[in-house]
């Protein structure tokens, strides 16, 4: 089956969860249904949307599972489908800091797969770069959610009237809240590295 009909029909899928009894008890989206342009959308911004969670995470394979839940929000909203590639690129860049903040499955995997398959011959530098990657996820953290989207949305590849019109700000603000947002990761990063 083609894996983006198998998705979708996942998320045209009532959800099910096992009652006290053992049987499957369906439930229902309130709307009943999914929206009729789910497959289109899917189809044109599924990979920008795992991109801007990757380039959050780091990780594909979260990257991913933050897609499949942004979708399944999307398939489940009325937002117009002009707004969608704005939408659905916020909403995962805000699952995917949540997810970086919590810090949960991703800190354990990264230590596992580092401690038993270093990716690059020399561990030295696969340590060095783990590091690396792991104080910049950190620093972008601790910014102000608006810059922190901003930043990851615009070296994502969004132009300034993408991120501008997915975060509700005039233009000519973008750029101005992506350099905010440089200069404090900057300091941040430059506050850690003085602190070790």
């Amino acid at each position: 089956m083609d894996p983006v009909r198998a998705t979708t029909a996942v998320l045209a899928a009532p959800e099910v969860a096992t009652g006290a009894a053992g049987r499957d008890e369906r439930q229902v989206a309130v709307s009943g249904a999914v929206r009729a342009d789910l497959e289109v959308i899917f189809r044109r911004d599924y990979r920008q949307v795992v991109a801007v969670a990757a380039r959050v995470l780091g990780s594909r394979d979260q990257a991913e599972d933050v897609a499949q839940e942004t979708f399944l929000a999307f398939s489940r909203s009325t937002v117009p489908a002009e707004d969608a590639t704005g939408w659905l690129c916020v909403a995962a860049a805000h699952t995917a800091l949540n997810l970086l903040r919590s810090g949960r499955r991703r800190a354990s995997r990264e230590e596992t797969a580092a401690a038993v398959h270093p990716v690059v011959s020399d561990v030295a530098e696969a340590v060095v770069t783990l590091e690396e990657r792991s104080r910049v996820r950190a620093a972008l953290a601790t910014l102000p959610r608006n810059q922190a989207v901003a930043l990851v949305l615009r070296h994502s590849g969004l132009s300034y009237a993408d991120v501008a019109a997915a975060l509700d700000l005039s233009p000519g603000s973008v750029g101005t809240t992506v350099r905010r947002a440089e200069s404090a990761l900057r300091k941040e990063l430059n506050r850690h590295a003085s602190s070790d």
